[in-house]
């Protein structure tokens, strides 16, 4: 669907060797994600540039991927160590993953990630103030950007709405996007945490690009033209 943009039922059935039951109900899964949109007789991707998926929709997209993700950024973060994270379900997923770390220090601006380390003991976890984005409890805005300028941190751990195929990093909100590269000028080492389902997905704002970052972790080999432009961004990628 991705590369096609949009099909019927039949048209997909053929191309798939199955029924159309099975298509049908396998786009209405996708659909309920948030994956496909759905109309009279056929299936379109998203085509939005403007405004990103649900939290409740991003947390249930490619869980597994994600978590998958979460569990390699863990295990090359080491303890005593100093961190930022941003906003995202992907990074919401790599702070459960941290919480048998010990010694770290955590600045973010996502409150979801304030809650699941500061559980653990053995991390201090540091809110940045601003404005609360209340569909995802992100922070977000000037007072934010301004705090975290007042951190060096050893790592970054941020993720990221959309990677277009021109090796660009882009979000939805420009005030979000503000933070996100406020995070990155603050660390010594940037890393990306990005499933699949970001490679070649379209967003407004650009953040960067790809050179902006130092190690990418995702779930599945990045598609053409990504390993080329991975490769000429000196960027080390983890598929987990």
């Amino acid at each position: 669907m991705r590369r096609r943009q949009s099909a019927t039922v039949e048209q997909l059935a053929d191309i798939l060797g199955v029924t159309l039951q099975t298509v049908r109900r396998d786009i209405q899964k996708l659909a309920d994600t948030g994956l496909l949109v759905r109309f009279h007789g056929g299936v379109r991707v998203p085509s939005s540039t403007t405004e990103n998926l649900a939290h409740t929709q991003r947390e249930s997209l490619n869980a597994d991927g994600k978590s998958r993700i979460a569990k390699a950024v863990a295990a090359q973060v080491p303890n005593n160590c100093s961190l930022i994270l941003n906003i995202g379900t992907t990074t919401e997923a790599i702070a459960r993953a941290l919480m048998q770390h010990r010694g770290l220090r955590v600045i973010t601006n996502n409150l979801n990630v304030a809650a699941t380390l500061s559980s653990n003991a053995d991390c201090e976890v540091i809110v940045a103030g601003g404005v609360v984005r209340g569909r995802d409890r992100g922070i977000i805005g000037e007072a934010a950007v301004d705090f975290i300028r007042q951190f060096r941190v050893d790592i970054a751990l941020i993720g990221i709405s959309g990677i277009e195929s021109d090796g660009s990093l882009r979000d939805f909100d420009f005030r979000e996007v503000k933070v996100a590269q406020t995070i990155m000028e603050q660390a010594r080492e940037v890393w990306m945490a990005a499933d699949q389902s970001k490679f070649g997905r379209p967003a407004m704002v650009e953040v960067g690009p790809l050179s902006r970052i130092d190690r990418l972790f995702t779930d599945a080999q990045p598609p053409e033209p990504f390993p080329r432009l991975l490769q000429d961004a000196n960027v080390r990628c983890t598929v987990a």
